[in-house]
């Protein structure tokens, strides 16, 4: 979680890969990464990243990967700056009867 002067103003979840990836190793997920919507851009996401990734790697995990809106161009180029790419998979999840695509993106660690 990372702290400024309101308290809370972004975290990240990260654990084992919940989906199954053709790679050897041992792979983990970032989950969810949060920054307050005023501060995007400050470095935040970055450090909070760069933290996941650190603990990944203490952990044993090997590579990492994370789920992208298809649409969320933004979030894209964040994580593609951070060392990620798109590995070709998608899966699509229903919220509210709205259709949403995500594609899977991957690093070494």
């Amino acid at each position: 979680m990372a702290l400024g002067d309101r308290g809370p103003v972004g975290w990240i979840c990260f654990g084992p890969c919940r989906s199954e990836i053709p790679a050897p190793g041992r792979v983990g997920e970032v989950y969810a990464l949060y920054v307050s919507q005023d501060l995007i851009g400050q470095g935040i996401g970055q450090i909070l990243l760069g933290e996941a990734h650190d603990q990944m790697k203490g952990q044993g995990f090997e590579e990492s990967a994370l789920w992208v809106l298809r649409d969320n161009q933004r979030a894209q180029r964040f994580y593609e700056r951070a060392g990620y790419q798109a590995d070709g998979a998608a899966q699509e999840d229903i919220y509210d009867g709205i259709t949403l695509t995500e594609l899977r993106y991957q690093r070494v660690l």
